[in-house]
């Protein structure tokens, strides 16, 4: 048994807590680590964040504890509180794209993922990377072969689209990651906050299962090795276009059908007689498609109906584009307008809605259109009900033809179309899903837009659009639309403070501070985005980036006069000094943060909030003085805090606060009067939505009545 004493147990508590700081018990759990620590060394060591860092900070402890029986009782029955039991792992369902029901050729290659994925154990890890051109079947094959009935993975079949069509179009490593978890039905709430941890928490969590990873659209061997395991039960099928060096893989060509095969498959779609009668036609219909399963399927209707003069396949020609380009023809003109403006950006998924504002169409009308599409196999159906995104290939023929067909006037004004839908909506979503924040503008009466049952539907919509929020960033900034970014980046601040999804919204996020420095250094617009920016390098511990961005943020609200702005940014610059274990240092930021509020009069924006917001101050200040051991002076702040949460009905901070009174009292071993505080705070909490809060709460009660 590993002693708890020893430089290497006490560094595995320590990473142990600093990757649960997802949730509010994780978060109190690292605060409680930095005082104890402080406690122990007799001098304030600020918190690691580096594995390196984090070995420093237990050889401290050590050196401390091994030559003082008390401390190390100490040490050790922290130690022993904070350890959880590791939640079970549960299978996981098929999370695979549904497959196909003709299934032509590739023999061979199935073959090779099955050697591959039933060979004995023997260290290395079980990778294939399966490869070939776009349309060729690639991603087809190795779904394919997922899907097949098998006992080699009864721990599921997870996915992700890696999005890798160059470093500029990949999804980030964390965002990956997470989706991977959520198919292992692991809670957003347990994930690890850093990406780096979340790395090595996908690898533990998936070391003892016996399942199937699909990582499809991967362009390169550091985009994809994140994701890889040596788990014995563990295979793991790469998809890219083309073979890339770095990885050590089985590797599985996917090359054109035969014209064998390219007919079997016509006459599955089909039928014999069809085929037989297109023999005319038949051999420039196959040379067209170059073997491409894609491009099979896309013509195979036009056998029955040959509606197009024959086409001689180009030198050189992608049969994908050449597949969009004779079903494009056939187009009523109000659908090849859909399809050609749709594709002027690699939106992630679009719905009706957000297309017939593109179009000037009908949103029924266009919903009709956009199925009428799919079905000729110009758009692909997403995950989500009634939405699509372009095939690579396709979605280059209808930029192209759009750019040639209505010019670049019309094609700017159906981007601007598109942006000003995205920002409309993200702009009353977000003001639904948190009226009350003024981090939040309201949006204009005549842009309200569509209501939402509730707050949660709200935060759903903003949620299910993430992805184009994002994408309409970018192409705000390339449009030259500055005013449109900063209020796509405003709606973000929901996403970022009740969902998370810190890694996918930093790239808009700098792009909004970007802009916000350049056109408008001194208004609020800037002081927010920087704050929002802050928020999310500091969930994703990047503590020293926050640090500056939350001192910009400061510094801009100072320079446009908004008081509550800035007494916030230097609050929030107080929460990251607690994150970061220099408890000074953040009971400081929250008194010149006081200061500021107490400045503010009738003029002034924000100041109904107030005395809220001087309860929040008081709150932090009583945690601060925790960390730095002034317990009886945290406990007065906390009262002062708790008086006020309590008279204005704020269950939830009244909860937070009784349970940060119950921590001080634990901190002294006094657990007879902890004990009122953690049960008062349980009801308090009790029919809400506070899961981690609660199972927090529920241990410490156990600590305080264990004998």
């Amino acid at each position: 048994m590993l002693d708890p004493t020893s430089v290497a147990a006490i560094s595995a508590v320590l990473g142990a807590v600093g990757s649960g700081m997802a949730n509010e018990a994780g978060k109190w759990a690292w605060e409680s680590t930095g005082g104890v620590v402080r406690r122990i060394v007799g001098r304030e060591v600020p918190a690691p964040v580096a594995p390196d860092e984090r070995d420093d900070v237990a050889r401290m402890v050590h050196d401390r504890i091994r030559t003082d029986p008390q401390l190390a009782a100490s040490w050790t029955a922290f130690a022993t509180r904070l350890r959880r039991d590791p939640a079970p792992v549960r299978a996981a369902r098929s999370n695979l794209p549904a497959s196909i029901r003709f299934f032509t050729d590739r023999k061979e290659a199935m073959k090779q993922l099955q050697r591959e994925a039933s060979r004995r154990a023997d260290g290395r890890p079980r990778l294939a990377l399966v490869h070939g051109p776009d349309g060729m079947g690639s991603s087809t094959l190795a779904v394919h072969f997922g899907a097949q009935p098998t006992r080699l993975f009864p721990d599921g079949q997870i996915y992700a689209d890696l999005g890798g069509r160059g470093a500029g179009g990949a999804r980030d490593v964390g965002t990956v990651l997470r989706a991977l978890l959520r198919q292992l039905r692991v809670p957003d709430e347990e994930m690890p906050t850093g990406t780096d941890e979340l790395g090595e928490f996908f690898r533990h969590r998936a070391a003892d299962l016996r399942l199937l990873i699909v990582l499809d659209h991967a362009y390169s061997a550091s985009q994809v090795r994140p994701f890889l395991t040596s788990a014995p039960g563990v295979f793991t099928i790469l998809v890219a276009r083309a073979p890339f060096p770095g990885i050590d893989a089985v590797r599985v060509p996917v090359g054109p059908l035969s014209d064998r095969d390219a007919v079997r498959l016509l006459t599955d779609i089909t039928d014999k007689s069809t085929v037989a009668a297109a023999r005319a036609t038949l051999p420039s219909l196959l040379q067209r498609c170059g073997g491409s399963p894609y491009a099979l399927r896309a013509a195979a209707y036009q056998l029955s109906a040959p509606t197009l003069p024959p086409r001689r396949a180009e030198a050189d020609g992608d049969p994908v584009r050449g597949a969009a380009e004779d079903n494009y023809r056939l187009l009523a003109p109000e659908s090849a307008r859909l399809y050609r403006l749709m594709a002027l950006r690699d939106w992630p998924a679009f719905d009706a809605a957000t297309a017939a504002r593109t179009t000037g169409q009908d949103p029924d009308a266009t919903a009709e259109l956009l199925e009428d599409l799919a079905d000729r196999m110009l758009l692909e159906r997403g995950s989500g009900s009634g939405r699509y995104h372009y095939r690579h290939a396709v979605r280059a023929h209808a930029e192209a033809a759009a750019i040639r067909d209505d010019g670049i006037a019309a094609c700017s004004a159906a981007l601007a179309r598109t942006l000003s839908a995205y920002a409309d909506l993200a702009a009353s979503a977000a003001h639904q899903a948190l009226p009350e924040s003024w981090r939040v503008p309201a949006p204009a009466e005549d842009r309200a837009g569509q209501t939402y049952a509730d707050r949660g539907a709200a935060l759903d919509a903003l949620l299910a659009e993430s992805g184009n929020l994002v994408e309409a960033v970018r192409c705000a900034e390339e449009s030259g639309d500055p005013d449109t970014a900063v209020r796509l980046c405003r709606a973000l601040w929901p996403l970022q403070l009740k969902a998370g999804h810190h890694e996918m919204l930093l790239p808009a996020l700098r792009i909004g501070t970007r802009l916000v420095d350049t056109h408008r250094p001194t208004s609020p617009d800037a002081g927010a985005l920087h704050a929002q920016l802050a928020h999310s390098l500091t969930e994703l511990k990047r503590w020293q980036e926050a640090g500056a961005e939350a001192r910009a943020a400061a510094g801009a609200e100072e320079a446009a006069g908004h008081k509550r702005g800035h007494a916030s940014a230097v609050e929030f610059l107080g929460l990251l000094r607690l994150r970061q274990w220099r408890y000074q240092e953040a009971y400081d930021c929250y008194e010149e943060a006081g200061a500021i509020l107490g400045t503010m009069g009738g003029q002034d924006e924000g100041t109904r909030d107030v005395p809220r917001a001087d309860a929040l101050l008081e709150r932090h200040r009583g945690r601060a003085l925790r960390g730095l051991g002034r317990r009886e002076e945290a406990r007065q702040k906390l009262e002062t805090a708790l008086s006020y949460f309590r008279s204005s009905g704020d269950t939830y901070n009244t909860a937070r606060t009784l349970t940060d009174l119950a921590e001080t009292w634990l901190d002294e071993g006094d657990t007879e009067a902890a004990l009122p505080l953690v049960e008062a705070a349980i009801t308090t909490l009790d029919g809400q939505r506070a899961t981690y809060h609660l199972a927090h709460l529920r241990s410490m009660q156990e600590r305080c009545v264990a004998p």
